[in-house]
């Protein structure tokens, strides 16, 4: 057993296990983002594993595309279906001890993995799971700061435990719901990551000031052309041109939004005693 599994099962990577996230410590040694050397490359290597990889076309538009054809991202997908060893390059079999559907087997994902991630593998090897650890940007963050990563996309009824005992590092969900299989939440897991990755976004400030970064707040309200839209205008503080003003109404947009529509984030937000008087004045 590696020592990632190890560890990783110590902690205890799975969402819905009794133990508090806030009692998880990392050892430098463990934490891929603590490692050095780990610092951003400028090519960033993304292997994808899945049953589907025509899915992943749509990683060919929009940011993510043009990061990979600016040489700063490197996503390749491959079939699952290609490792396996099954006459008919079956990927899924009948679960041991009964139960409805089918379950992803071992030996096709083991050997894509060893053939894809050899020994040592330097980067972070995951599987989207329904059950594993909720996907939050502080979390994005760290992973975009990995020397590189493999997603397993699960199917069916989930995948073969070994899977995960042997070659897995981290089980990663997007939420609290059910979806047919992996490769959307594999699709969300590369935009998230790759747009914080140096020269993907135009403005480098832009990924600063957006929802659920480090000051655990949402992002305040934006507004473009016309000054007026169906009888709305634009707040004349945006208008005026002193920039002070527009970033304490911008901080205290931040403040009101999280309070009306994320309360929970607030408790982990460094809020200071003025922010939290206004709050209070607020009715929050």
């Amino acid at each position: 057993m590696s020592t990632w599994f190890k560890h990783r099962r110590a902690a205890c990577w799975c969402r819905r296990c009794c133990r508090s996230c806030s009692r998880w410590t990392w050892p430098a040694s463990i934490c891929w983002w603590t490692r050095s050397g780990s610092g951003r490359s400028a090519l960033f290597r993304i292997d994808v594993l899945t049953i589907f990889p025509e899915m992943f076309s749509a990683l060919e538009a929009s940011m993510v595309g043009r990061a990979r054809q600016a040489g700063l991202l490197d996503v390749r997908v491959s079939d699952i279906r290609a490792y396996s060893a099954a006459k008919h390059k079956n990927t899924d079999d009948y679960p041991f001890g009964g139960g409805a559907g089918m379950l992803m087997t071992a030996q096709p994902i083991a050997d894509a993995i060893k053939a894809l991630a050899p020994a040592p593998y330097k980067g972070l090897r995951v599987l989207m799971s329904p059950r594993g650890q909720l996907l939050t940007q502080q979390l994005v963050q760290k992973l975009s700061q990995a020397e590189s990563l493999l997603i397993v996309c699960g199917r069916y009824e989930g995948v073969d435990e070994r899977v995960s005992q042997r070659y897995i590092d981290l089980e990663l969900s997007i939420g609290d719901y059910v979806l047919t299989g992996g490769e959307l939440p594999a699709m969300v897991l590369i935009d998230a990551v790759a747009r914080l990755r140096e020269g993907v976004l135009g403005q480098g400030q832009s990924a600063l000031e957006e929802s659920f970064t480090d000051d655990h707040l949402l992002e305040y309200p934006q507004y473009t052309r016309p000054r007026v839209f169906e009888g709305l205008e634009v707040p004349e503080v945006l208008l005026g041109g002193n920039h002070a003003q527009i970033d304490l109404w911008r901080r205290r947009q931040r403040l009101l939004v999280t309070a009306q529509r994320r309360p929970d984030l607030l408790p982990q937000a460094r809020l200071t005693d003025e922010e939290r008087a206004w709050l209070r004045e607020q009715g929050f």
